[in-house]
């Protein structure tokens, strides 16, 4: 039997508008849910389980506000819910958080990590390959489909097709989307959930190198132009030439 984690992540619902002021999101009125490609992680782990025994963990780096994706998890089905934090902890870089779960991967005794290929909220796709790399621990990426004859088989995109990779010892699974359908959480779950208590534990954090100075938004982009007399057509050839550069 696996002693499996699953990393989950609180962030901005991708619908959510975000608004910047003085110098900073205003993240104040946004719903907050999982990271859509956590959701794809969380689904593999627990096909993991099913196939094979053992435990999933759901494990997510943050403050208090943090607990409501975890019990999210929990109501999707997995076991445990644990959160690392300290109170002392401001702005974390990517070297900061890759190395925080991985003291918290090793602290739980986990023999599988899987987590989404990328964060919605950054788009880095840095935690899954940085943490294997703190753990001495195999990594694969963008892992669209999962076979657990025999052993545990992922298959993720490679030059002119995909890749299908037999998994020896422990390893960190990336989740792209691919055939992996979520299920959805029942009412006993949501219940379940209701009333589990988050595991806090914590870890020590190396000092950040990166400082976010400001943040502002794009500018805005110039009016469109219109165009509807047929007479038009070769002014319109000439600006998506000229100033578009698309023929």
């Amino acid at each position: 039997m696996a002693y499996i984690v699953v990393l989950v992540k609180r962030v901005p619902d991708t619908n959510a508008r975000i608004v910047i002021a003085d110098d900073k999101v205003d993240l104040s009125a946004v719903k907050w849910v999982i990271s859509p490609y956590d959701e794809f992680a969380i689904e593999t782990a627990l096909q993991h389980r099913e196939a094979n025994g053992g435990t999933v963990t759901a494990l997510t780096l943050g403050p208090p506000a943090s607990d409501k994706v975890l019990k999210d998890a929990k109501a999707i089905g997995v076991d445990e819910i644990v959160r690392v934090w300290d109170d002392s902890w401001a702005g974390l870089d990517s070297n900061a958080t890759q190395s925080i779960l991985s003291q918290a991967i090793k602290s739980l005794g986990a023999d599988f990590v899987f987590c989404g290929k990328t964060a919605a909220d950054t788009g880095a796709g840095s935690t899954g390959p940085g943490v294997a790399q703190r753990l001495g621990w195999a990594s694969v990426s963008n892992v669209t489909e999962v076979s657990f004859d025999g052993g545990l088989t992922v298959t993720a995109p490679a030059e002119n097709g995909a890749a299908i990779i037999n998994i020896q010892g422990s390893a960190v699974i990336s989740c792209d989307k691919g055939s992996i359908k979520v299920r959805k959480p029942n009412v006993k779950g949501i219940m379940m959930a209701k009333r589990a208590t988050v595991n806090v534990i914590s870890a020590d954090a190396p000092a950040s190198t990166i400082t976010v100075v400001s943040q502002s938004s794009p500018p805005a982009k110039a009016a469109g132009k219109k165009y509807e007399d047929a007479n038009a057509a070769q002014e319109v050839a000439r600006l998506l030439r000229d100033e578009a550069n698309v023929i």
